[in-house]
């Protein structure tokens, strides 16, 4: 082994995070053997915490410090309980929130349907969903799933599920990003484009 153990274990435990390659997990590695002790003592905290102190809030299924029944989305009361918007996983939350726009609830799947890797409706958060529309008080659910083959066959499914519940159904709107030329985009996306065309305002 070229490397000591605790040196070569790091870089192991780096590579198994999402987009880090073997040069970006040896480059991270290398920078904590460097840095001083304060870093990795921080980080290896923060590690410990991410798993001890936060737990899922039992309403919407979004993060939430530990001991915690509700976040602090669903415990706003300014926000607007007749809407929610219905997301894969938290970071979708992230960015929904960064536009300022959305000032409704939330609820996160944590996953999207996938026949071929044996994901169905009982391993998503579908059914605490539905009961909370049941409850009363929601007026319009927002499916927010992303635009691919099982964000779309998850947001038909919930369609179903929901329209029998009396409830207004929406999918986020799709097509041409902001800046985007026509000539860059793909048949998908000018064909969802033209079809969700509306009135100039």
């Amino acid at each position: 082994m070229l490397l000591p153990e605790p040196l070569q274990r790091l870089i192991t435990a780096l590579e198994r995070l999402p987009g880090i390659g073997p040069k970006t997990a040896s480059r991270l590695a290398f920078y904590l053997l460097r840095a001083p002790e304060e870093v990795s003592q921080e980080l290896a905290s923060a590690l410990a915490d991410l798993k001890e102190r936060t737990a899922l809030c039992q309403e919407c299924f979004h993060i939430t410090e530990a001991g915690r029944e509700r976040c602090e989305i669903c415990s706003d009361e300014q926000r607007d309980g007749s809407v929610i918007c219905v997301v894969e996983d938290a970071l979708d939350v992230l960015s929904l929130e960064r536009t300022g726009a959305y000032h409704g609830r939330y609820h996160v799947l944590h996953g999207l349907l996938s026949p071929i890797e044996g994901i169905g409706p009982e391993d998503l958060r579908i059914r605490p969903l539905l009961e909370r529309v049941k409850r009363g008080g929601v007026e319009e659910v927002i499916l927010a799933t992303n635009p691919s083959l099982e964000g779309d066959a998850t947001a038909l499914y919930l369609r179903q599920q929901l329209q029998p519940l009396g409830v207004r159904v929406t999918r986020l709107a799709l097509g041409l990003p902001v800046g985007g030329d026509l000539e860059y985009a793909d048949q998908n996306t000018l064909l969802r484009a033209l079809t969700g065309r509306r009135e100039m305002e």
